[in-house]
Formats: structure tokens, C-alpha cells, sequence
């Protein structure tokens, strides 16, 4: 396969970015970037490692894979060699590893003093739990994120791993170091990102924050507006055993929910809080009396606020979906577009996920121009994955 830098065609066209293989919110940062048009290296360690790639795994579309042996000093010096020339170097080790591989951000910036180096972890750089082991529902229970997930009052439920990996971790990671690559470009110098999950949590739930500053907001679950202690803004499950998620908070989509329902002369009032039971109950036999198909024919394109609650097999059929092309099939994988969408710099998917850890080793390396490829690959500095 033909590795090219500049195919990218999106709004980071032209940007260069060493990734340090990781798992979760790492690659989905760096697949974000590569999604935007830069040109990323995924450096891995030979053999890959659990919990991440092969064909399927689209956290690491859109970019090489180059197997390094990082315990050689001088696959670390390719890396470093690879950082001369970068812009942005992402890695999601524990603290403390990269410096001990000599892949720190002091190394890095004798390099290239310009260089963005980004640090997802869970905990942060430092804190007493910062060199802990720990995983996405760790980080957003001290954070009160996961207290008040789920319309259970006996227990919390955590939403798979959105809210802290990709909520909190990927997604803050990519603003940070589009911002730090920004104020680069005018100061020439570059600094470190220390992008944690527990921050990133924690600045998400900013409006959580506020409501309780209020005085007005309960901690217990199901118990508020927006957590299902509104029976207006609730799941209701239909005659097939599926469900419609209603959100009709303001008033005028309040009176379009209970008009399309037919409920009108029975339904108490939006504010009337001493009859949710009897209007939650209400709902619930209404919506139980159809399938949801049928629901969703009435309502889809209203202002009542309401929608079917589909799988993700079944999402990427969704007439609105399929209209605004959310997913593509691709490399035979339906899979989401680049998001979000640029009026002048369209972003196009580009590498498929890479079968296995150093499938572009070889062509990589010499895309970045790197020298003596060969004689790395033959001292096992490097390894092509067959």
C-alpha cells in the first residue's frame, strides 16, 4: 500500500501528528484528527496490544500503523526523528513512561520546541491517583458525573464508556491540542496537554454543576427534569416491547405531545407536580396501546419531541440519517462520517483500520522520511506486519 502524506482533505490538512499507541479515548482523539484531514503515524508496539486493533477497530481508521520495539533506543530515537518534523505527538501512557523511554516531553521539545504534546490519561499527571489503574466509570464515579446516571433510584447505571472515555477524555484531548496548536502558530512554542478524564467529566457537567448551585436540584436519581422525574421527559415502552424517548419540555411542545397522543381532556398539567404519577401513568398506557412504528409515523417531523429509540444496527437506516449521510459503508464497515461538517474543507475518510500492528511500517516510515527503513526493519527495530 502506497503511504502519502497531505491526502487528508479536511480543515487539518497538512498537520502532523505521532501517535503513541494507546487504547480508548487516545485513538479516538487521534482518529478525530486523522477524520479532519492531518496526517497521523500511529506508532505500535509489535504485536499490537488488548483491547485494540484489526480491520474493525475504526478508532484507528484514517492513519498508518508502524510497529516500533520502543525498548531499543533506536526505535526511540525514530520517534524522535518523527517528532522533528511533527506538530502534535498524542500519547495515553501512565505518567511517567514516556520520560522513562526518553520520549518525554523534555526530549521531545529539544526536538521540536514547537511540538503540541498531548497527554490523555484518566486520573491526570498528578494527583494522588495519578499512576492508579483505573477505566472510564472509575473516572466519572468521583466526579458526581455517575451518581445521577439512570432512572434507577437503588443504584447508578453507567451509559457503556461515552461519558468519560470519549465525553470527558477524547474529546477535551482535541480541543486542548487544536488550541495549544493554534497559539503555536504565533507564539513557535509548543507545551503539554494534560488532558484528564476526571477534568474533561467535570467540565461536561458544568449544567449539573449550576443545577445544584440552584438549591432547586435533587441528588437522587429520577428525581429533576432533565433524569426522568418529569414524566414528559421520559422512555415509554409501545405494544412491540420497543420504546419512544420524549423530551417535550417547553410548553408548546408539551400541548403537541398530549394533542398527537389524544389525551388532551385527561392529561393534568405540565406544572401540576402533585399529578406526574397520574400523567406518567397516563403516558405509559397510551404509548402501549401502539407499536412504535406506528408512534414514530405520527410524530417523527413534529414539535412534540419525540423519537424511537433504535439500536446502532438499526440507526444507520434512519431516513434522517441516510439523508444527511451520518453513516457510510465503507471498506465493507458502515461506519459515522467525519463530524463535524465544513462548508469549504470537506473531510473524506481515507485508511481503512489496519489488520494488524506495523501493516505500513515500511512505506510509513519512509513517508516521513525517515532514513535507513531497511536496515531498522532488519535489526528488529521495526517490524512489517505481514
Amino acid at each position: 500500500m502506497s503511504i502519502e502524506l497531505g491526502r487528508g482533505t479536511g480543515p487539518l490538512k497538512g498537520v502532523k501528528v505521532v501517535e503513541i499507541a494507546g487504547i480508548g479515548p487516545g485513538p479516538h482523539a487521534c482518529m478525530i484528527l486523522a477524520d479532519l484531514g492531518a496526517d497521523v503515524i500511529r506508532v505500535e508496539r509489535p504485536g499490537g496490544q488488548m483491547l485494540t486493533g484489526g480491520s474493525h477497530d475504526l478508532l484507528n481508521r484514517g492513519r498508518p500503523s508502524v510497529a516500533l520495539n520502543l525498548k531499543d533506543p533506536e526505535a526511540v530515537a525514530t520517534v524522535l526523528d518523527l517528532v522533528e518534523g511533527a506538530d502534535v505527538l498524542v500519547e495515553g501512557m501512565r505518567p511517567g513512561v514516556l520520560e522513562r523511554l526518553g520520549l518525554g516531553p523534555e526530549q521531545c521539545h529539544e526536538r521540536n520546541p514547537a511540538l503540541v504534546y498531548g497527554r490523555m490519561t484518566g486520573w491526570g499527571q498528578d494527583g494522588p491517583l495519578a499512576t492508579a489503574a483505573g477505566h472510564d466509570m472509575n473516572y466519572i464515579a468521583i466526579t458526581g458525573a455517575l451518581h445521577g446516571l439512570g432512572q434507577d433510584r437503588s443504584r447508578p447505571h453507567f451509559p457503556g464508556n461515552l461519558v468519560g472515555d470519549f465525553g470527558g477524555g477524547s474529546t477535551y484531548l482535541v480541543i486542548g491540542v487544536l488550541a495549544a496548536l493554534l497559539e503555536a502558530r504565533g507564539s513557535g512554542q509548543g507545551q503539554v496537554v494534560d488532558a484528564a478524564i476526571v477534568d474533561g467529566t467535570a467540565h461536561l457537567n458544568a449544567m449539573g454543576a449550576a443545577f445544584l448551585a440552584s438549591g432547586t436540584f435533587s441528588e437522587q436519581r429520577a428525581a429533576n427534569l432533565l433524569d426522568g422525574g418529569a414524566p414528559f421527559y421520559d422512555v415509554y415502552e409501545t405494544s412491540d416491547g420497543e420504546h419512544m424517548s420524549v423530551g417535550a419540555l417547553e410548553p408548546q411542545f408539551f400541548a403537541e405531545l398530549v394533542r398527537l397522543l389524544g389525551v388532551e381532556d385527561r392529561c393534568p398539567g405540565q406544572l401540576d407536580l402533585e399529578r406526574y404519577d397520574e400523567m406518567r401513568a397516563l403516558f405509559a398506557e397510551t404509548f402501549a396501546r401502539r407499536t412504535q412504528a406506528e408512534w414514530v409515523e405520527l410524530f417523527e417531523g413534529t414539535d412534540a419531541c419525540v423519537a424511537g429509540i433504535v439500536p446502532l444496527s438499526r440507526a444507520v437506516e434512519h431516513p434522517h440519517l441516510q439523508a444527511r449521510q451520518t453513516f457510510v459503508t465503507k471498506d465493507g464497515i458502515a461506519q459515522p462520517q467525519p463530524a463535524p461538517r465544513f462548508s469549504r474543507t470537506a473531510a473524506t475518510l481515507d485508511l481503512p483500520p489496519a489488520p494488524k500492528a506495523g501493516s505500513h511500517t515500511r512505506e510509513a516510515l519512509a513517508a516521513w522520511g525517515v532514513a535507513d527503513v531497511d536496515g531498522l526493519l532488519e535489526r528488529g527495530v521495526a517490524v512489517q506486519a505481514d
